[in-house]
């Protein structure tokens, strides 16, 4: 089977096409957002930033009152058995995708977490996206949110990895809608965050420069790692500072950050070009993050999948 169209799936310890049915209707993550999630990729068929990442799942869960009955250990038995299915199923070798989703579990209808059984998961497994040639000289092209803002802090905090998504869907949606690949959303106040499963960063007279955390965005690991190593590494100055959409045409380059994309170069925003090419400051720093996560994978054989 080609692995290109095959996701394998894993509910509670059962091994199964993820096209095959396997949670009952009454799951509370199917009925009401109720579960918390995680995106790991491989490198070298390694698990990258699994302890990272691990971490802000436990965090996610802590935030919705989420108690976890596996171990980091035991879950990750699970995704070594659902890789080794999606292997033998596709015959393939390919850099993975690794999506593990949490919910509260099942139970009569009703919003009461008390209402909730136990815990359940379920594992994804399919290949990374890869980026094009024409996307990576090209770039994304971008347009900002106007009909919805980004979900405040005090409201349902964006640092939560949760299984809610419809604030980040239908602000996507109306980008698509305007012929653009991503979305910029906005917060109450008017600063740029993040786009629908991204973090932003921009390049400014050499600097790289992306929103706080304090705006309302998640907390990326590629972000992190970004603004606490790589950048620092190659000698480029990282700042965080709050950003609004009249500071745009200040900036010289734009890029998307996230585990699937790495750094993804942007183009345009709306009618705002961005410089893209081999020549850039995103692209040196993409190639320094290819650099980290192939170190990564040399000193973490135990996470080799």
């Amino acid at each position: 089977m080609s692995s290109a169209h095959y996701i394998q799936a894993n509910t509670n310890g059962r091994l199964h096409p993820a096209t095959e049915p396997s949670l009952t209707p009454l799951n509370r993550g199917f009925l009401y957002g109720d579960a918390v999630y995680e995106v790991w990729r491989t490198y070298g068929r390694v698990i990258f930033a699994w302890e990272e990442h691990w971490n802000r799942l436990l965090r996610s869960a802590d935030a919705l009152f989420l108690e976890l009955p596996w171990t980091a250990e035991e879950l990750l038995k699970e995704i070594r058995r659902t890789i080794a299915a999606y292997d033998k199923m596709t015959g393939g070798r390919d850099e993975l995708y690794i999506r593990l989703q949490i919910s509260r579990g099942a139970g009569p209808i009703g919003l009461d977490p008390a209402l909730a059984d136990e815990a359940a998961f379920v594992l994804l497994v399919q290949p990374v996206p890869v980026l094009s040639s024409v996307k990576l000289e090209e770039g994304q092209t971008l347009s900002i949110a106007t009909r919805l803002r980004r979900n405040a802090i005090n409201a349902l905090d964006p640092a939560w990895k949760t299984g809610n998504y419809l604030n980040n869907l239908l602000c996507l949606r109306e980008a698509r809608s305007r012929g653009a690949d991503e979305v910029v959303i906005l917060n109450s106040v008017g600063e740029l965050t993040e786009a629908a499963v991204c973090n932003l960063a921009f390049v400014r007279d050499g600097e790289l420069v992306t929103p706080p955390l304090s705006v309302g965005i998640l907390g990326g690991i590629t972000r992190h790692l970004l603004l606490a190593k790589i950048a620092p590494a190659v000698g480029v100055v990282a700042r965080e500072t709050p950003l609004r959409p009249d500071d745009l045409v200040a900036m010289d380059e734009c890029c998307l950050l996230s585990t699937t994309k790495d750094l993804q170069p942007v183009g345009r925003i709306d009618g705002r070009v961005y410089r893209t090419g081999a020549d850039t400051v995103t692209r040196r720093l993409k190639a320094a993050f290819a650099d980290y996560a192939t170190d990564y994978a040399r000193e973490h054989r135990e996470l080799a999948v």
